[in-house]
């Protein structure tokens, strides 16, 4: 049971210190956080709110663009002019070249051209260049120079380099070069395309030599040096191109193995000496070649 009383009388009570029971319900609603289960799904919720326990995503980074093949103009405008260069000329004409995608990521061509014109009874041509020959920008270094360097040495010849490039001339020299110049940032294999564009260049190294024999050392040295032989012969394995006499720009050109694999495979020695052997024969010009 609970008494009647409006709020002045409940007031006077508590002046003179009585204290009167009342219902709760008659007591002010105390003030109740908002129903969250019962909200709507779309209703924002207060600055106060816990914070989600996912993490914000971070930005996606966009993927660089990847580098747009230069231009093949150079080679295309300077033919001509590349037929009339010295070794300075055809150096920065080299450094500078942009005529096909291999030079992409390159950081120095791999080119060891003397100075002044200098006849070489032999010239070597090797495969595109590796990281080391890049490195220093000279073909046939480290381990497989130092094989080519003996291998040559056996039939009395030297390499060219500005170090014997005064004093006594050696017997026979060889002048050192690659079939292209510039080694990729990402490694493959170029496109005959490639290896014609390059051609230019090698041709007037070959002017400039003016060499006895060619020797052609690698898959891709064989592929452009036998570019002018019936297709049927230039598309046999390198082991069966062995042993005979080719031409390229009216040079006679010698295959065999390159210093890379015979690092790898030995027994192949004796036969890339038997190469080695009959370079030196068309050189002497004891041997006529087609």
């Amino acid at each position: 049971m609970s008494l009647a009383l409006d709020p002045r009388q409940r007031a006077m009570l508590l002046e003179m210190g009585v204290h009167v029971w009342q219902p709760p319900t008659a007591m002010a609603p105390e003030s109740h956080p908002p129903d969250t289960a019962s909200a709507s799904p779309h209703t924002p919720k207060s600055n106060d709110a816990v914070p989600s326990s996912t993490p914000p995503a971070r930005p996606v980074a966009k993927a660089p663009m990847p580098p747009r093949p230069p231009s093949p103009t150079l080679v295309g405008e300077l033919t001509q002019d590349i037929s009339s260069m010295d070794w300075p000329a055809l150096t920065e004409a080299i450094d500078h070249c942009q005529a096909c995608a291999m030079c992409l990521g390159r950081r120095a061509p791999s080119l060891a051209a003397p100075p002044l014109v200098t006849p070489c009874d032999w010239l070597v041509v090797g495969d595109p260049p590796d990281e080391a020959q890049e490195r220093v920008g000279q073909p046939f270094v480290d381990e497989t120079g130092l094989l080519l360097d003996n291998m040559l040495r056996a039939v009395a010849v030297q390499r060219w380099n500005h170090e014997n490039s005064s004093g006594a001339v050696p017997a026979s020299r060889a002048y050192l070069t690659h079939v292209l110049k510039c080694r990729p940032a990402l490694m493959r294999a170029p496109s005959a395309a490639e290896l014609g564009t390059c051609a230019h260049f090698l041709r007037r190294e070959i002017a400039l030599v003016q060499p006895k024999v060619i020797l052609a050392m690698g898959r891709f040295a064989m592929q452009l040096l036998l570019s002018e032989t019936p297709p049927e012969q230039a598309r046999l394995p390198l082991g069966k191109l062995r042993g005979q006499v080719w031409r390229f720009a009216d040079v006679p050109v010698v295959v065999t193995y390159p210093p890379a694999y015979l690092l790898r495979n030995g027994p192949d020695k004796a036969r890339a000496w038997a190469d080695l052997c009959l370079a030196r024969t068309v050189a002497g010009g004891s041997l006529t070649s087609p």
